[in-house]
């Protein structure tokens, strides 16, 4: 499965003019070959950026979903299920954190970069990555260095690690504990590849798809059913590692890698790209280098809204948004979100009038979506190339008082009220309801 073309994911309020325009263009390939299509096509974006019409440049396609709604495969997993488990493992992870640095001021540590990506990990470990008993390589997974925290919390639900070595954390040095971030050398019977400082994990997992490629190619080693998966932050995209990767996979063709950008759109001190949008950006880079890039933006709930823009009013409202803007509206109540969103015209003020809050509350980013993850992965998956995930997600997501917020990165405790909020929203059944009614 590949993500659909455009056209077919974009709102229309005149599809048999568009049919037209495509039967046209088809016409011109047959009867007068592609040669002159292409001259046709260019001509046409001349006059366009001569008329002033606000198109993106071919690098970079709308700031929709990739994989459109018809397009989704079934999901494999009990949803109400995953969700539990998914609870326990961010409570436990977000309390390992707070529990270190309770005890020991200043341990450090990150509670919301998991936060934010907990269903990019959870989906690939329940229904995507193979361990070595599928053919006794299985696939190697580069973990974000700060999600280090919810991997432990994994770890612990599974048996794999112990309530004192979790109470322990970034306390090693002095007996059974778990290191800041993945290094096989602090943990060898845990970790197998390291990925901090930033851009290692990127660099790393680039060449090791690359060598496995070289061993199969030689028949030294059969790697062709493992995969190589790079979980990075869209901050860590700045690190010159982190671009040179980019383009040696490309060049390379590297069909075994997929790399999975957690974009919540915050680094360590405040906005990744206040005042422009560094999903666009990245999705440049990376389709201009030869990759297939899937953007995972917007949650289940939102389709039904997007199929109701039919004059397209919404998707401009979405790319005029800046990354900046996006976080701060990240904080506002359901009202606030509504009347700075659905504005600039009756008909999306009309389109927002006809949501409740309740329904405004649903409208998540794609990346806590796991219907929208799942399909990811599996367009990722049959990719001819090396493929990115771009998923759009909340820095701190779930912990109302870290959710956006620009301190995020360095709130290292729950307070009080933090863990009863966080304890309550995590019981509660509104992280599944929108993904259940897509599911029937």
């Amino acid at each position: 499965m590949a993500p659909s073309d455009p056209r077919q994911r974009l709102p229309d309020s005149d599809p048999e003019e568009t049919d037209e325009w495509m039967e046209a263009l088809r016409s011109v390939v047959a009867s007068q070959g592609v040669e002159r299509a292409r001259l046709l096509l260019h001509e046409l974006m001349a006059e366009a950026n001569a008329l002033s019409v606000p198109i993106q440049p071919s690098s970079r396609t709308p700031y929709v979903n990739s994989i459109s709604l018809e397009q989704q495969p079934p999901y494999p997993g009990n949803l109400t299920l995953e969700s539990s488990i998914q609870n326990a493992i961010l409570w436990n992870a977000a309390v390992t954190v707070s529990d270190a640095n309770r005890r020991l001021d200043g341990i450090g540590g990150h509670i919301s970069t998991y936060a934010s990506s907990s269903m990019l990990y959870e989906v690939g470990f329940n229904h995507v990555f193979r361990g070595k008993q599928h053919n006794g390589i299985g696939d190697a997974i580069y973990v974000q260095g700060h999600a280090s925290p919810g991997i432990y919390a994994r770890a612990f639900l599974e048996g794999r690690l112990s309530e004192e070595q979790l109470r322990n954390f970034r306390q090693e040095a002095y007996g059974v504990g778990l290191s800041s971030y993945p290094h096989p050398r602090l943990m060898p019977e845990f970790w197998e590849y390291p990925t901090v400082s930033m851009g290692l994990g990127p660099l790393g997992a680039v060449m090791h798809a690359r060598f496995w490629k070289y061993l199969h190619q030689r028949g030294l080693a059969d790697t062709s059913e493992s995969r190589v998966f790079a979980f990075l932050g869209d901050g860590e995209m700045d690190e010159p590692e982190s671009v040179a990767s980019i383009a040696v996979a490309g060049r390379e063709q590297l069909d075994n890698l997929i790399v999975v950008v957690n974009c919540n759109l915050q680094r360590l001190d405040g906005p990744v790209r206040g005042n422009a949008k560094i999903i666009q950006e990245l999705e440049g880079l990376y389709r201009g280098a030869g990759w297939t890039v899937i953007k995972v933006l917007w949650s289940s709930s939102w389709d039904r809204v997007l199929q109701g823009d039919q004059n397209g009013e919404l998707l401009t409202r979405f790319e005029e948004i800046t990354d900046g803007d996006w976080q701060r509206m990240s904080t506002l109540t359901s009202a606030e979100f509504r009347t700075e969103l659905f504005s600039g015209s009756p008909s999306l003020e009309a389109l927002g009038a006809s949501l409740s809050d309740e329904d405004i509350e649903g409208l998540t980013r794609g990346g806590h979506d796991p219907l929208k993850v799942y399909a990811a992965y599996e367009a990722a998956l049959a990719a001819d190339g090396p493929a990115v995930i771009l998923a759009h997600t909340v820095k701190g997501w779930g912990i109302d008082s870290f959710e956006g917020r620009n301190t995020t990165h360095q709130k290292k405790k729950l307070e009080l009220d933090d863990l009863i909020a966080y304890r309550d929203a995590l019981e509660s059944e509104h992280r599944v309801e929108g993904v259940e009614r897509e599911c029937g």
